[in-house]
């Protein structure tokens, strides 16, 4: 077909510098659009209560109900979806529509029966619900231990979004994916 053609020496630093800017533009680019949702603010357990007010608003939890129909967001769907432990794993969840976060709370026990990529799909699969809302979800053991988040930048078009998960478990043990 086509003759081979190497790069000479005096080639090769000409091509690496019309290729490095476009890798560090999509750094750059990457870095401007990270999502804020941290695990900075702790966990309001004192909010688990129905229709709590917190500042200027309200919170919806998993026991809050509307007399006109769903409250949103609505969880109910996902918990049953994703939840492999026939509801156990799941204990609340917090709803700030002010905020756009879910803060969503997991049973310590259950949690620890997954591995690293049995936790990457179950986060994957809530933040996925969660981004369809337009909010951010961070996942909380009882303790109120965030161990992970999944935040959108929901300006960007398409909605970019990062999940974060420490790939260290509770009990400080290194998580391989074959665990």
């Amino acid at each position: 077909m086509y003759p081979k053609r190497q790069l000479t020496p005096r080639q090769i630093p000409i091509l690496l510098l019309t290729i490095v800017p476009l890798f560090v533009a999509e750094i750059a680019t990457a870095q401007t659009i990270s999502p804020a949702v941290s695990c900075e603010i702790p966990l309001q357990t004192e909010l688990l209560g129905e229709n709590q007010v917190i500042s200027d608003g309200y919170v919806v939890t998993a026991s809050t109900t509307t007399p006109t129909g769903l409250t949103t967001p609505s969880l109910w769907w996902a918990k049953e979806q994703f939840d492999t432990f026939n509801g156990k794993l799941i204990n609340n969840w917090l709803a700030y529509p002010n905020e756009r976060r879910i803060d969503l709370i997991v049973n310590r026990q259950y949690w620890t029966f997954y591995n690293y990529l049995d936790r990457y799909r179950f986060i994957n699969q809530f933040g996925t619900v969660a981004r369809n809302y337009g909010y951010n979800l961070r996942i909380f053991n009882q303790q109120g231990d965030c161990l992970a988040t999944y935040g959108c930048n929901f300006t960007a078009n398409p909605t970019q979004c990062n999940l974060d998960l420490d790939p260290i478990d509770d009990d400080g043990f290194q998580l391989s994916p074959q665990s």
